[in-house]
């Protein structure tokens, strides 16, 4: 049962570091599920605390993965208008994939870039504000990609640590 439990970990961290650069799946959770998994294992004595640290943290990094494109629209000078063009943006991405992976790149910059454009900007002020949207969320992914990469160190760690029960 252990090794079952191994490879689902594994596998769920391997999914998770695939996440971080795919939208669609939830890559810091994902990650965290494979040290649920290596939790459950016979070799391990199950620690309640750091898998509730682990798991907000990881809920944590998704949630500020959303927001980071609008505070980076914020910090580039943006108005609420070209906030709003950037969370519509995501949504858009999320609800009609067109280009796919890339459109979680496209879609907030072209919404912000419009929602500026609508507040009477210029063209130069409009784009500014969307590159800020484009920087939050390369961000928010080298975020999620730290967060994972992390959980499947202490994956490996513990998998070393205890390789004597497992062989």
């Amino acid at each position: 049962m252990d090794l079952i439990l191994i490879c689902l970990g594994l596998l769920c961290l391997l999914l998770g570091l695939l996440g971080s650069f795919m939208p669609i799946l939830p890559g810091p959770p994902l990650s965290w599920l494979g040290l649920l998994f290596l939790q459950l294992t016979t070799a391990l004595e199950t620690n309640l605390w750091f898998l509730i640290f682990t798991g907000a943290l990881a809920l944590g990094v998704t949630a500020l993965d959303y927001y980071l494109p609008v505070l980076g629209t914020k910090k580039y000078g943006g108005s609420k208008k070209g906030v709003w063009g950037a969370i519509l943006g995501l949504f858009f991405a999320l609800l009609v994939p067109i280009l796919g992976p890339f459109g979680f790149l496209i879609w907030p910059f072209i919404g912000a870039f419009i929602g500026e454009i609508t507040a009477q900007k210029n063209q130069s002020q409009a784009l500014k504000a969307a590159l800020g949207s484009f920087v939050g969320f390369l961000a928010g992914t080298l975020l999620k990609l730290c967060i994972s990469l992390g959980y499947l160190g202490i994956f490996l760690m513990q998998i070393w640590e205890h390789r004597a029960h497992f062989l």
